[in-house]
Formats: C-alpha cells, structure tokens, sequence
C-alpha cells in the first residue's frame, strides 16, 4: 500500500526505490507524504487517503461519506450489462443504495441513452454521489439522485427495466472479524443489516422489484456470502422468475438474480 501511495503522489513507478534508490523525496512533498503515511498506520483505507479509486475503468471520488467501490462489484454491473444487452433500448433503471454512486454512473454513462435514478437514506452520500463527474459524454444521461429511506414504499420511483442495489447485508455477529479499515472508517449504516432481521433489505428490495420492475424486468442484488439460498429464497417466495445465485471472483456467492414475470 505505501508503495502504491508514493506511486499516486510522487509520480514514480512502485519500484523506483529499488532500480533507483538515490532518488529522494522533493522536500515540499515530505509534509503532506507524512501525513498521509500516518493516516495509513492508523488503518485508514488507501482509497480515502487518496481520495479516489477505479471502478469499472473510471474513477471515483472516495471519502468517508460512502462505501468504497469494491471489485466484487464491479461484477454486479456487468449481469446487468449483460442483462441490458438483450433489451430494447434506452431502458429505465433503478439503483437502490447508490452510496458513492458507482453502479448508478457506470450504468448511465455505459448504456447511452438509459435514465437512470439512484437512492440513498445518506443525504452526505448523495452529495458525494453527485460530485462523481462534471463532465459526461454525448449522449448518456446524468443520474437522477433522490434521499430517499429504502423501507419507505411511498416514495414514487419510476417503472423500470433494470433494478440494481448493494445494499447493507453485513449480520451483526460478523463485526468481530471485520478489519478495523472497515469497520472505523466506512459508513456503518451501510455496511450492517438490523441484528433482528439480516435479510431485512433484501425483503424490501423484493418488494420494490414487484412494485417497479416492468414485464421481463431483470433485477441482480449484492448479498451476504453466507445466506445464499435464503436471500435467493426471498425473492422467489415473491414470485420472481429464474431466481438465480450468481457467485464472486472468489468463488463466493455474491449475487441474487432475479425476473419481473
């Protein structure tokens, strides 16, 4: 990670200390090296120190007001791309739990034409998740970002083709052996479901999917590894079709895939 830092912040490459190692640190760098140095030993993530990280081959504005994009992720967009490809287009989306705003962009500024509308109950969230990109290119169309309390069914959201969300799905019990990086500096309501109900979420995003998703909608969710089948079980006790687990890089199931009949 130190070498990764000195790399984004100095320009060198991760091992310039080793083919070059007279080359020295320019004094008016060494101050705010230092600081960030010392972010880092007290377990702050890289990405916050740097403010930034790669999501689906762009990048993003990382700080403490949302999860950081994760690679696993990254997967997600892709089902739904995949998903996207045997539709008509423009389509209408929906991304619930948007945090940083990572699957919502990607998805906007990849499926040209799609409006896409993104949610969050963090309104520090959403602000973050507005600032991704000033700039968009011809013919895609900015997120809409609405605050907006996943378990508030009032809330008018528009019909839509395609339903994403990664939602809090971390059990409670399961902190213990969460890395201090996490769980210090990442958004905790993000993060856990209630102790009472871990698939708490996963039922209200069901529940959305029935209330939103148009006829042959596909909708693809981000779960607990350890409660596959019960998340899956969810969504077919809804009366979704082709309910299907979708597992991670690592082998992990990591998704729930499912179709608005």
């Amino acid at each position: 990670m130190i070498m990764l830092l000195v790399q984004e912040r100095l320009g060198v490459m991760s091992y310039t200390h080793i083919t070059e190692p007279g080359t020295e640190v320019p004094e008016d760098e060494l101050e705010g090296l230092q600081e960030d140095v010392e972010r880092m030993a007290a377990n702050e993530p890289i990405q916050y120190v740097l403010g930034y990280t790669e999501f689906c081959g762009r990048v993003f504005n990382t700080d403490e007001r949302a999860l950081i994009p994760r690679a696993e992720t990254e997967l997600l967009v892709m089902e739904a791309e995949k998903a996207a490809a045997d539709m008509q287009g423009p389509l209408s989306i929906i991304d619930l739990c948007t945090g940083s705003g990572c699957i919502a962009w990607t998805l906007a500024l990849d499926l040209k034409g799609s409006s896409v509308t993104a949610t969050d109950l963090s309104a520090e969230a959403l602000d973050l998740a507005r600032s991704q990109f000033k700039r968009i290119p011809k013919g895609a169309i900015k997120p809409n970002f609405i605050c907006a309390d996943l378990l508030d069914f009032s809330v008018d959201l528009p019909k839509c083709n395609l339903l994403t969300a990664n939602p809090p799905y971390i059990m409670v019990e399961e902190k213990s052996i969460m890395r201090p990086n996490v769980i210090d500096f990442e958004p905790n309501m993000a993060l856990f479901a209630p102790e009472s109900d871990p698939l708490c979420f996963h039922k209200a995003i069901a529940l959305w999917g029935q209330k939103l998703l148009l006829p042959g909608g596909i909708g693809i969710v981000e779960i607990n590894e350890t409660l596959g089948p019960e998340t899956a079980a969810v969504f077919s006790a809804a009366g979704f079709e082709g309910v299907e687990i979708i597992k991670d890089f690592y082998d992990k199931p990591r998704f729930v895939k499912f179709k608005q009949k």
